[in-house]
């Protein structure tokens, strides 16, 4: 059984609205908490865990920090990104950058961590993509609303 409210969050985060408003809202506070509590405290982590990707631009080659929630797979360490830029149509560009320069870090729990990203395909997307619409089934009303296929990246911990 969910925490209270987990079901109220999720139908509101599958609504158009929320897709319109959430891109522009979420990230800024996350930022700036993150910031304020020294890697510590990620506001969006209330609802789902999350993490902070760094990650250098695909174009600029600039490093980026895009807070995300992620889908921590405890069994192997690793963690899941879904590229699902809260079903509006482009892909959120954290994944191009991601597709051009895979070696990342993330800022998880507190802990920079480095990581290299692999973008998955075939069976391994199929079994990641239903485990993700286990732990957040918005992600089909995402899915449902875009042409695109969500990408999703499994993150590895480097060295």
């Amino acid at each position: 059984m969910p925490p209270p409210g987990v079901k109220l969050v999720q139908k509101v985060s599958s609504t158009k609205g929320f897709a319109r408003v959430a891109p522009h809202v979420i990230p800024a506070l996350d930022r700036a908490v993150h910031r304020l509590t020294r890697g510590k405290v990620l506001l969006s982590a209330q609802m789902l865990p999350g993490v902070i990707l760094t990650v250098r631009g695909a174009k600029s080659g600039i490093e980026r920090r895009t807070p995300l929630a992620c889908m921590p797979e405890e069994e192997t360490g690793t963690w899941l990104l879904i590229g699902s830029n809260f079903g509006r149509p482009g892909h959120p560009a954290w994944t191009a950058n991601l597709l051009a320069h895979p070696e990342a870090s993330i800022s998880w729990k507190g802990r920079d961590i480095p990581v290299t990203a692999r973008l998955l395909n075939s069976r391994e997307r199929e079994e990641a993509w239903a485990a993700a619409l286990k732990f957040w089934p918005p992600y089909a009303a995402y899915q449902a609303r875009v042409e695109r296929e969500i990408r999703l990246f499994r993150l590895d911990r480097r060295g």
